[in-house]
């Protein structure tokens, strides 16, 4: 399977390793990735056009399309875990995300008030106050954290423009001990250069930025579908394992998905 992308403002139930039955919403454009990293495991390939080719979708409409998929899913007896924002890049790019994240709390309280509401952001936005307000809005923001030094974060996230790890972790240090994070863990070549944040010494660097950020929650997983850069490997379950022990002196929860 090829990496893809997702066709539809709102999409699934999917289910969801980490967030249950997670009834997805997209907030960019459905004909490109439209995000500020080029991870070289994104699902949905690699960031090749920042150009909208389309208006950005109202707040108006992702409410009225939301409401209609949950009558769906609960007519067809389903379930919804988690509403989740997610989709095609970073959701938080949107200019009406702080709108449209109230607009769903609502719906969310109205509708299926049992699922929470997810946010999976990269951090780059958080210092813009109407995103930073509408992510404290959310039951559950969830960081990327992939590397814990700005060698592997820029091999990794290739962020675009003029963005580092470092200025991504003090937007963070503001949610200290209250946010959720998730970490990708893998290895391999990209570009004829090895790619690998599971070295010891790699390993005491994510530590350390996790320690320091004091989460709430850690979620640590590996591939599970189909790359851009090919030349990648899955790191297996029990090493997943293995890694979320380095957390347990610090009593940090973690969750291997």
């Amino acid at each position: 399977m090829a990496t893809q992308l997702f066709d539809n403002i709102i999409f699934g139930p999917l289910k969801s390793r980490r967030l249950g039955s997670s009834l997805g919403i997209n907030l960019l454009p459905t004909e490109n990735k439209f995000c500020n990293f080029d991870c070289v495991y994104c699902e949905c390939g690699w960031t090749n056009d920042m150009k909208l080719k389309t208006p950005w979708v109202e707040a108006y409409d992702v409410t009225q399309k939301l409401i209609a998929k949950i009558s769906q899913v609960q007519f067809q007896g389903g379930k919804i875990d988690t509403i989740t924002f997610a989709g095609n890049g970073e959701p938080t790019l949107h200019p009406q995300f702080e709108k449209i994240i109230s607009d769903v709390v609502l719906t969310r309280n109205l509708m299926v008030p049992e699922a929470k509401v997810a946010v999976l952001t990269n951090g780059t936005t958080i210092h813009k106050p109407s995103v930073f307000s509408g992510l404290l809005k959310a039951d559950s923001s969830i960081y990327k954290l992939d590397a814990g030094n700005e060698r592997l974060f820029q091999e990794i996230n290739q962020p675009l423009g003029n963005v580092s790890l470092q200025s991504i972790y003090e937007r963070l240090q503001k949610l200290r001990g209250r946010l959720t994070i998730q970490s990708m863990f893998l290895r391999g070549k990209h570009q004829n250069k090895s790619v690998d944040n599971t070295t010891k010494k790699a390993l005491n660097d994510w530590v350390k930025k996790v320690v320091a950020l004091n989460p709430k929650l850690v979620m640590l997983y590996s591939l599970d579908r189909d790359t851009p850069a090919k030349n990648l490997e899955k790191v297996p379950p029990q090493e997943l394992q293995n890694i979320a022990r380095l957390l347990a002196p610090y009593n940090i929860s973690t969750l291997v998905a």
